[in-house]
């Protein structure tokens, strides 16, 4: 991962734009991680987005350099120093990130002021990848600052780093690529489970009210 290019993802937002059975006039983003922050920056950065949903996101660019026409945002820097590991050999990678609030590092903060949409953040509250609720509750403050709407922020404690759809069993620990190490990703059982479950119905209802104007009531079954 050595840089992206948003016209990459522009491409993408325009063909759903035209598609024949996307109702419009704007599309909703939805981003786990990485893909949180890429979801931020197109966001921003495009048009057409009405609603965006990031699931333990960020609102800093992280792990490589993000390119837009003449726009350049540097990847937030890293302290390896800070990686705590297991006897196991587990790394704890939470206070790897520097904080995109201080130094160098402000610029790495994608300017998400910028964007012409609703933001629903989903946090975990034991997410050990990064700081889900620091980026969230920094991401408000940003949008409110500058006169825009406040957004929603859902967070659950005990759940960690993957929220995926329910019932699919939680990832404790696994192979970061980035890292090249296994790390922890957070997460009880029990709490992490309860999350994904009502995190599924969370940003199904965003979704509606954003994109369709409507309350949720359909069926949220997989």
């Amino acid at each position: 991962m050595k840089e992206f290019h948003l016209e990459y993802f522009e491409e993408a937002v325009n063909y759903m734009l035209q598609h024949t059975q996307v109702k419009g006039p704007g599309i909703g983003l939805l981003g786990h991680s990485k893909g949180g922050d890429l979801c931020v920056s197109m966001a921003s950065f495009l048009k057409g987005i009405t609603a965006t949903a990031l699931i333990n996101g960020s609102v800093a660019n992280v792990g490589a350099v993000l390119h837009y026409k003449d726009i350049t945002i540097p990847p937030l820097g890293v302290n390896l120093k800070r990686i705590k590991v297991s006897k196991s050999g587990i790394a704890d990678i939470i206070d790897a990130l520097n904080n995109p609030l201080e130094g160098p590092d402000q610029q790495s903060f994608i300017p998400l002021e910028k964007a012409e949409c609703c933001f629903l953040f989903i946090v975990g509250q034991d997410d050990h990848n990064w700081k889900s609720e620091f980026f969230a509750v920094e991401g408000s403050k940003r949008l409110q600052a500058h006169g825009k709407e406040k957004p929603e922020i859902v967070c659950y404690p005990g759940a960690g780093h993957y929220i995926e759809p329910p019932f699919f069993p939680m990832c404790a620990a696994s192979m970061h690529l980035l890292f090249g190490k296994p790390v922890m990703w957070g997460g009880e059982p029990k709490a992490h489970c309860e999350a994904q479950i009502d995190a599924w119905q969370q940003i199904q209802a965003f979704f509606h009210k954003h994109l369709t104007g409507k309350p949720s009531g359909t069926s949220s079954k997989l």
